[in-house]
C-alpha cells in the first residue's frame, strides 16, 4: 500500500515553513521505528492548532497520518515499501543505462496538458529518435490510444486504486514494450503531485509540469514533487494573456523549493518553448548513448 494515502497495490493491469526532502533517505527512516508504538496520537498537533487555527497531520516523524496507526509503525512501513521499490528502480536504471535509453518521468496534477504535450513532442521527434511511451492512469487506456495514434508504441498501466506508478510496474511495462537501444522512454505518471514524488522508477529525471491554469503557489503546496524534479515545464503559456497568473512568481516559488530546478515555458498550442524542450531531450539522449558506450 501507499503509506501516504493508503491506496491499494493489487490492481495493476498492463494493457511555507521548513521544507522536507523529496523523500527520506533509508537511513533516516529508522527514526523511531525501533521504539514502541505508544506514540502520542496528537504529536505536534497542538502546537500547530494554536497558530492561525491550523491542524498539521504531516508534522510527525512519518510526515503523514493514518487512522489508528502510530508514527513509528508508519515509518517502518514506508521504509519497507520504498526499499523494495528502490531495488526494482535500480534494476530498471541498470537496464536503461546498459541499453542507452533516456527515460523521463513526467509528473503533474490532472489537466496540466501532459498528454497533449507528449503528442506534440512525439510528432516533432518523428523519424529522428526511436521512442516509446508508458502511460499511467487509474483506469481506461484513453491516453495510450492518443499516443498510439501518432505511430509511437505506447503501453497503458492501469493502477486501479493506486495513485502512482512504481518501479515494478514500469519494469513490467519495459519488458512488454521491448525497448530499442539508444532510444527515448517517456513515462506519463498518474495525475497526482503527492505520491509520485517518493517513488523512483529508475528514470534519468522527473519532469514536473505546471499549467498556468493552476495556482502560482502550487510548488509551495506540493514541495516534495518540485524538489524531486530536475525540470519544470510551465505549460499552456498561450493562455497567459487571459489569466490572472503571475508566471514570474510561479517560477520563483519553484526555485524557492528547489534552487536548481530548470524551467522551460511551453505551449503545445502555440509551440512556445518546444524547441528548448526538444533540445533538452536530445542532449539527454546523447548523454545516455555516451553512457552506454562506457558501460559496454
Amino acid at each position: 500500500m501507499c503509506n501516504v494515502c493508503g491506496c491499494g497495490s493489487g490492481q495493476t493491469l498492463i494493457g511555507g515553513h521548513a521544507l522536507k526532502p523529496a523523500r527520506k533517505p533509508a537511513a533516516q527512516l529508522h527514526y523511531r521505528a525501533h521504539e514502541t508504538d505508544a506514540v502520542h496520537p496528537h504529536e505536534h498537533e497542538h502546537e500547530h492548532e494554536h497558530r492561525h487555527g491550523a491542524i498539521d497531520f504531516g508534522g510527525g516523524a512519518a510526515g503523514a497520518h493514518a487512522p489508528g496507526m502510530s508514527q513509528a509503525r508508519m515509518v517502518k512501513i514506508e521504509r519497507d515499501i520504498l526499499a523494495k521499490n528502490d531495488s526494482y528502480a535500480e534494476e530498471n536504471r541498470r537496464y536503461l543505462a546498459e541499453h542507452g535509453i533516456f527515460a523521463l518521468n513526467l509528473v503533474s496534477s490532472p489537466g496540466s496538458g501532459k498528454t497533449t504535450l507528449l503528442v506534440r513532442t512525439i510528432e516533432a521527434l518523428h523519424g529522428e529518435l526511436k521512442l516509446a511511451v508508458i502511460e499511467g492512469d487509474q483506469q481506461t487506456d484513453n491516453d495510450a490510444a492518443r499516443i498510439r495514434a501518432t505511430g509511437a508504441p505506447a503501453l497503458q498501466i492501469n493502477t486501479g486504486k493506486g495513485c502512482h506508478l512504481d518501479a515494478y510496474m514500469v519494469g513490467r511495462a519495459m519488458q512488454q514494450l521491448g525497448l530499442h537501444d539508444d532510444s527515448l522512454l517517456l513515462i506519463e505518471n498518474v495525475g497526482n503531485l503527492v505520491c509520485p514524488a517518493g517513488f523512483d522508477l529508475g528514470e534519468a529525471h522527473k519532469v514536473a509540469i505546471l499549467s498556468v491554469t493552476e495556482g502560482e503557489d502550487k510548488p509551495l503546496k506540493y514541495p516534495d514533487m518540485f524538489r524531486a524534479a530536475d525540470l519544470m515545464l510551465l505549460n499552456k503559456c498561450d493562455l497567459l494573456p487571459y489569466l490572472a497568473f503571475d508566471a514570474e512568481l510561479a517560477v520563483a516559488n519553484a526555485r524557492r523549493v528547489n534552487p536548481d530546478i530548470r524551467v522551460i515555458r511551453t505551449s503545445a498550442t502555440s509551440g512556445e518553448g518546444m524547441d528548448e524542450w526538444l533540445r533538452w531531450i536530445r542532449a539527454g539522449c546523447r548523454k545516455a548513448l555516451a553512457g552506454r558506450k562506457i558501460v559496454g
